[in-house]
């Protein structure tokens, strides 16, 4: 698990180098930004032994769109967690509603207000570290349970002998 001394980290995926430069630009103060010029260098990136806390994911790209990035994402259990939100010049309600339904926790449409992205990047971001605490915690109460019924069995077939 992160902990808060650590800086967040963004993985932008665009094919366009100057939407990549703004975003960098707009975020790298406050949070460590890597990006992908196209969907599979993306996918890599995710993959990796670092995972991103949030990416950043354009639609329209070749090869492989941003529906389908964000699809395979969604689709495995190692990256099916990190917030995508989609940030695209694809504006209409039918594309908004499909990337909801991939899985996607925003969209922002281009031209976007710098205010907009920054303050949903750190409301998702913080929602991430907010459910991954959860999450850590789950795990570890689950473990003392087990440990404790454990020795209580342990006890309590010891008396009964």
């Amino acid at each position: 698990m992160k902990t808060d001394t650590l800086m967040q980290t963004i993985l932008i995926i665009d094919d366009e180098v100057t939407n990549i430069n703004v975003l960098n630009e707009l975020l790298q103060s406050q949070y460590h930004v890597l990006f992908a010029k196209d969907g599979k260098t993306g996918l890599k990136i995710a993959h990796s032994t670092t995972p991103p806390d949030l990416i950043l994911l354009d639609i329209i790209m070749p090869e492989i769109d941003g529906y389908e990035v964000a699809r395979l994402l969604k689709s495995d259990e190692s990256t099916s967690k990190i917030p995508v939100i989609f940030i695209t010049a694809k504006g209409e309600e039918e594309d908004q509603a499909k990337g909801f339904r991939i899985g996607a926790v925003d969209y922002i449409t281009k031209p976007f207000s710098p205010v907009v992205v920054k303050a949903r990047v750190k409301a998702h971001l913080e929602l991430k570290r907010h459910r991954d605490f959860l999450e850590w915690m789950l795990k570890e109460r689950t473990k003392e349970l087990h440990q404790m019924e454990k020795e209580y069995l342990n006890l309590f077939y010891r008396k009964g002998r």
